[in-house]
């Protein structure tokens, strides 16, 4: 099969302005195309007045291609980037909320939290709240072994995804701050 019409994970990353209502123009462009997100984390970056979009999607790579260079074309964004997960570090967290009457009964659902590489966050008089940090296959697995003792609660966040490259965001905006064909300025922001 053809690499660019089969399906695959990507994660996009889109450096834009810290502008409102950019989150409905970008999503709008996946719903045109009637591709799911799988994720989506907002975040501001390390320069300030720029944010940072973190998509996670399945889709094959000719269909991602499009849609990057869409997104590319909105005013605010100052640009996108496809990674595939060999390319980037990523994290995700998940909290599980389980009854407090789990941990009388012995050690066995301590040592499960610790032998996961969890944490206790909470601890209240009905319930304990379990963070875990990592990719969504642990943060499942964790999930899959503390059903049986009865999960009260569970909530897994989007992506949060780092590139391997050795591109540095102030690096990219002042070298679009200084191009003739891009007039945006983040200084006078």
């Amino acid at each position: 099969m053809d690499n660019n019409t089969s399906t695959g994970l990507y994660t996009l990353s889109v450096l834009t302005e810290d502008k409102a209502g950019l989150l409905n123009h970008i999503t709008i462009i996946f719903t045109r195309r009637k591709i799911n997100i799988d994720s989506l984390n907002v975040s501001s970056t390390e320069v300030h007045g720029v944010s940072r979009f973190t998509i996670v999607t399945k889709t094959s790579r000719e269909m991602i291609d499009k849609v990057i260079k869409q997104i590319r074309k909105l005013i605010d964004v100052l640009d996108a980037f496809v990674y595939e997960d060999h390319q980037i570090h990523y994290q995700e967290i998940a909290l599980y909320k389980v009854p407090t009457k789990v941990f009388l009964n012995g050690n066995k659902i301590e040592s499960l939290v610790r032998n996961n590489g969890a944490l206790i966050l909470v601890i209240e008089e009905d319930y304990i709240v379990i963070e875990k940090t990592g990719h969504k296959n642990e943060t499942q697995d964790l999930f899959n072994k503390l059903e049986p003792y009865g999960v009260l609660e569970f909530v897994r966040s989007g992506r949060v995804a780092i590139s391997m490259s050795k591109r540095k965001t102030t690096t990219l905006i002042q070298q679009l701050e200084e191009s003739t064909a891009n007039k945006l300025s983040i200084d006078s922001y």
